[in-house]
């Protein structure tokens, strides 16, 4: 069987949890005996490039590092993608398998795969599901859990406010009907895109109508997902529920607590990308905010590779001013993970958009260490608020200050109350075995 797995982006320039995903699970068929190549389109690129990660082939495709409106909204097929649609003709292969749609990677290319006769599989591991969440967190307003529903006026409001409109008046401008709207779509700028807002709404849903009708199987990583993507009109036996698993090995659950009981300062690690929607600041506004005699100490890790993060890291040491017990430590290999997990006492995880993992959080539990974090995504599914960890609102770093300030004075009642109590996590075997059995089906 040959199979292509495509994704928006990789290593070494991406390190981030579909990439890790999709490396352990090509891995893992390629031990089965599957022929596996990876794509992914590269913005920094001028030609097209070939490589190995971890001995698996990986073709990347250029395409524009600025991209057009028509480009980015799907109008047109994105420049550069078409050396993709070539590339996947000649590979002939049983599977194509998608994960996550971007820039480049979208409805054209689930189309080429097809028209290369090619089963089709797309896995999603945003917050958008597809196309259901053109804000891209699925959050209301950027404040709190969205229902999950796609709607015109509703999803254009939330969009225009997120970009910088007053709510009353993204709520106005929202409230243009798609058929208006469509008018003013070859308006340019800003003014453009927000009175043509509702009509992208209206494509968008479009397109997740076309993409459900294109693919085999939608898998989803979180039964909220999978409602939500339900409750948009998708027919149920095109929808799948694969959680996510472990895919690094080195992983083993540290002693118990009564062997090895938690002592103070308690530490307290964040690992992951560092960026607006993962909450760090969060974290760091909580843990800025205890006591200076509360027994804790805080480390963040996560890559710089982009301006972006960098920035953003910038930002978050502001936000800790002069507050020793916040650290800021270089990123960590992907092989030293499970030591490092396993030496933290808890991890936190604070997204304020719905993530199917994250990962990290499955890794801290193969180490033995709990977790904490907002009540959304896979980690509302993953953590038994209070009995393995402590979970709470997006958003809410009183909350959040208010656990760290319990598990601080009180290690023995909550940190090694939960650690007994972590659920296994999943493995990647567990999940390259089920896409065998629907690449088969």
């Amino acid at each position: 069987m040959r199979v292509v797995q495509a994704l928006g982006w990789y290593f070494p320039e991406s390190i981030g949890g579909t990439e890790v995903y999709v490396a352990g699970l090509s891995r893992r068929l390629c031990a089965a005996g599957v022929d596996v190549a990876i794509a992914a389109p590269d913005p920094a690129a001028a030609r097209e490039r070939f490589y190995e990660h971890e001995g698996v082939p990986v073709y990347r495709y250029p395409v524009p590092r600025a991209p057009t409106r028509a480009e980015v909204q799907g109008l047109v097929t994105v420049r550069g993608a078409e050396r993709f649609h070539e590339w996947l003709r000649g590979q002939r292969a049983d599977v194509v398998h998608v994960h996550t749609f971007g820039t480049g990677l979208g409805l054209d290319e689930l189309k080429a795969a097809k028209a290369a006769g090619a089963r089709v599989f797309a896995t999603s591991h945003s917050s958008r599901l597809g196309w259901v969440c053109q804000r891209g967190t699925m959050m209301r307003w950027g404040e709190a859990l969205c229902d999950g529903v796609c709607r015109p006026a509703k999803c254009a409001a939330c969009e225009l406010s997120r970009r910088g409109l007053p709510r009353t008046l993204a709520r106005l401008v929202g409230s243009i009907p798609p058929a208006a709207s469509l008018r003013f779509r070859s308006l340019p700028g800003r003014l453009g895109t927000a009175l043509a807002m509702t009509d992208l709404i209206a494509r968008n849903q479009a397109a997740q109508r076309e993409m459900l009708a294109t693919v085999d199987r939608f898998v989803v990583l979180t039964r909220w997902a999978l409602e939500a993507v339900a409750a948009n009109g998708a027919p149920p036996g095109k929808l799948v529920l694969s959680r996510l698993g472990v895919g690094q090995t080195g992983f083993s659950a540290k002693p118990s607590p009564d062997r090895q009981p938690t002592r103070r300062p308690i530490t307290v690690g964040y690992l992951g990308r560092l960026e607006a929607v993962k909450g760090v600041h969060d974290l760091v506004r909580a843990a800025a905010s205890l006591p200076s005699e509360a027994p804790i100490r805080i480390e963040i890790r996560g890559p710089l590779v982009t301006d972006d993060e960098r920035a953003y890291l910038r930002e978050l040491r502001i936000l800790a001013g002069t507050d020793r017990r916040i650290a800021f430590s270089p990123p960590v290999p992907h092989g030293e993970v499970p030591a490092l997990l396993g030496g933290y006492d808890v991890l936190c995880c604070p997204a304020v958009c719905l993530e199917g993992g994250p990962t990290v959080a499955l890794e801290a539990h193969a180490a033995g260490t709990p977790v904490i974090g907002t009540r959304i995504g896979g980690l509302a599914e993953l953590v038994d608020d209070g009995v393995s960890g402590r979970l709470v609102a997006p958003g809410d770093w009183q909350a959040l200050a208010d656990v760290l300030l319990e598990m601080a004075g009180d290690p023995a009642g909550t940190i090694d109350r939960w650690r007994p109590a972590l659920s296994r996590p999943r493995t990647m075997d567990e999940v390259a075995a089920e896409y065998l059995t629907l690449y088969r089906s």
